[in-house]
This record gives C-alpha cells, structure tokens and sequence, in this order.
C-alpha cells in the first residue's frame, strides 16, 4: 500500500508542531523571512538545529545562500505573524515589527524564543531543504508558545 500525499498530510496535521518565523538578512542587506513549523533541535554538543524550508518557496534562494539565520519562536498571541510570514506576494517586514536581534537580524521583540545560528550545513530532504544552524546566541522570552495543530493555531496549556 502507497501513502497518498494527501493522507501523509492529514496524518501529520494530527502532530503538535512549533511556530517559527525565520529570517535571514543577504549580503545587500535585504531581509528574507518564512514561517515554518518544521523546526528542532538536532544535538547539544555542538548545539545544532534543524528547520526545513520548500525548495518553491520565494525565499528559498536568499536562506541556501545565506550564512546565518534567526528562529523565532513565536508566543501564543502572534499567529498573525505567521500568517503574515507564511504569505505569498506581501511584504512580510512592512508591520514594522522586526527590529535587529541575535546577529543583527530580524528579530520579533515579543517571540517566545529566538535562536541566532550560523548555517552549518544544508541537506536535501524532497522537496525540502533541511537548513541545520549552529546556535551561537539565544534570547528566552516569557511568553507561552505558540503551536500549530489540526490546521489551525493552539496555545498549549501547560498541566502543572
């Protein structure tokens, strides 16, 4: 029996998964940025992570080429940031409300997290690729993040 893309990707709609806009910034100081929730970490030493990017996807050029990115994780109230980030066609930095972070890259003041890495490696994966970073800074916000389930945004609810 084959897996239908279809049912490989309802199957997965049923997995929790982080919210993450990543940004990256090219040699001419333009700023490229995707949401993606196919983010992880990959290993403690040395601390390494992984988040996978489309190879259609209108960024795809600018973050295989770059040499360094930011993950930010995003807190439970800005799925409209994702929205925004996971948009063809708009300007994804127009709300203003990325400012120079980790790096010096785009960064969203409010995030649950941000990881500031510099490109390891990068690997097919399908119709993928697999962008593996070298954290070499971190921020750790307050705020709960925010998660992606059933096609639709969750704030988890922490059971302590």
């Amino acid at each position: 029996m084959s897996v239908t893309a279809e049912d490989f990707t309802r199957t997965l709609t049923r997995v929790p998964a982080p919210v993450t806009v990543v940004t990256t910034v090219d040699h001419g100081g333009r700023r490229f940025g995707f949401t993606g929730s196919a983010f992880s970490s990959l290993s403690l030493d040395p601390p390494l992570v992984l988040v996978c990017l489309a190879k259609t996807a209108s960024t795809h050029a600018a973050f295989v080429a770059a040499d360094r990115f930011l993950v930010n994780i995003l807190a439970h109230d800005q799925h409209e940031v994702a929205t925004r980030f996971a948009t063809s066609g708009v300007d994804r930095f127009a709300a203003g409300d990325m400012t120079p972070a980790e790096l010096g890259l785009p960064g969203l003041p409010g995030a649950a997290a941000r990881l500031g890495c510099a490109v390891h490696a990068v690997h097919e994966g399908g119709d993928h690729s697999i962008l593996i970073g070298r954290v070499l800074s971190v921020h750790i916000g307050q705020e709960t993040p925010l998660a992606y389930l059933d096609r639709g945004f969750v704030r988890p609810v922490p059971t302590n």
